[in-house]
């Protein structure tokens, strides 16, 4: 059997983890990166995934071994230009100090030629995983292929270990010793610091458009946690599963119902579940349309809530202000325009503030969250900042993810 180096004893807490031990001396590591990072013309503009990869390739090579990386980028339909990993080849190069091979395709003769020639200390990047269908579909034919351009595969791409892909759950099958990478383990580390030892008062804050897709993490804190405060455009469904006059808010008539269970769960097991007492109201969805502010549940017809109101950002930011542990999943309004961006910011410095002069531990995810973290300069301030954001939201509902458990099996 094909001997795997598992992540558990980074979860216990008892050592780090065996990819630091590992010798990586002569060997070509065939690692699954995330690099699904944005492009503008051609050129990285933010390279935040990119950075978070560095340690595990840098730990390879320092260790005598060669890399072969491996990512998706987009979702193209075929072998589309705009989504070739080619683009972001300039920035490897200088984040890594070296000149990074591009190979032509992921998989075919050329490719496995160019892996084979890789000598200690040379990284090579293989061009777009998804320009194969295979790669979504899981396919086993396309994993082996891709097994053959390596010795040990390690999966540092949290952001996609959600996906049962070729790349990240079939292919540590077909190879001799798997393992995670630094980035995935610590991604696990930091998740379930705040899933199973958490250090109370435990604030989560959960934002965002719609309450369909927060359900999940919602129930899975709700033995957690003593404070959920709600924002976003979420929080109109529970206003109007309230009786509540929303306007024209975002609503989700079909989870009214789902909405009170919350509600009456929260009750019943002693969380605090907070809503936002006022809302700032626009007359339209513009940056430029005419605001004003008003009681979350008396919204006029015709007017929506964008953004949390005065008062609830300063109850907010009281909770917030007393925890010793916070989560952050979405934002509190239309944070990327500036008249309802507002409340965002304030939660934002708050979650800040908690973490630097109150020693609270604070977990950020999801590319809302953290897009605002780093568009306000908060990114220094807290204390992890997840990767993965279909991933994380995964984890914290308490899904077992494809990708993490295929370098666990024995």
């Amino acid at each position: 059997m094909p001997r795997r180096i598992p992540l558990p004893p980074i979860l216990s807490n008892k050592r780090n983890m065996d990819f630091h031990a590992y010798d990586f001396s002569g060997k070509r590591a065939l690692i699954r990166v995330d690099f699904n990072v944005p492009l503008n013309e051609g050129r990285v503009t933010d390279d935040t995934r990119i950075r978070a990869a560095l340690p595990t390739i840098q730990r390879v090579l320092e260790g005598g071994g060669s890399c072969v990386l491996m990512s998706h980028l987009g979702r193209p339909k075929g072998r589309e230009p705009e989504f070739s990993l080619s683009q972001i080849v300039s920035r490897l190069d200088e984040l890594l100090g070296l000149s990074v091979k591009m190979a032509p395709d992921c998989i075919g003769e050329e490719v496995a030629q160019l892996a084979e020639g890789l000598g200690r200390g040379e990284v090579l990047l293989l061009e777009n995983l998804r320009y194969h269908s295979e790669e979504k579909a899981g396919d086993e034919g396309f994993a082996k292929k891709l097994a053959k351009l390596g010795d040990v595969y390690i999966n540092d791409a949290f952001g996609t270990a959600h996906r049962a892909h070729a790349s990240t759950a079939v292919i540590a099958r077909f190879m001799e010793d798997s393992m995670a990478g630094a980035l995935l383990a610590t991604e696990v580390k930091n998740i379930e610091k705040v899933l199973k030892s958490a250090e109370r008062p435990y604030v989560a804050i959960i934002g965002g458009a719609k309450v369909s897709s927060k359900i999940m993490i919602l129930e899975n804190l709700m033995d957690k946690v003593d404070d959920i405060i709600i924002g976003g455009g979420m929080a109109y469904t529970f206003m109007k599963a309230q009786g509540g006059a929303i306007g024209a808010s975002l609503v989700e008539e079909d989870f009214l119902e789902e909405a009170r269970k919350i509600l009456k769960k929260a009750e019943n097991r002693g969380v605090r579940l907070h809503l936002p007492e006022d809302s700032i109201l626009a007359d339209r969805f513009a940056e430029d349309a005419e605001v004003m502010v008003g009681k979350s549940m008396e919204i006029p017809e015709g007017w929506m809530g964008l953004d949390i109101g005065p008062e609830a950002t300063e109850a907010y930011r009281k909770v917030i202000s007393n925890a010793k542990t916070i989560l952050w999943n979405g934002p509190m309004g239309v944070f990327e325009m500036e008249s309802f961006s507002a409340g965002t910011i304030t939660i934002g410095k708050a979650v800040a503030e908690a973490t630097e002069n109150h020693g609270a531990f604070s977990l950020v995810g999801g590319g809302d969250s953290v897009a605002a973290v780093n568009r306000f300069g908060l990114a220094d301030s807290v204390s992890y900042i997840s990767t993965g954001g279909g991933a994380m939201l995964e984890y914290l509902e308490g899904k077992e993810l494809p990708g993490i458990k295929a370098v666990m099996e024995d």
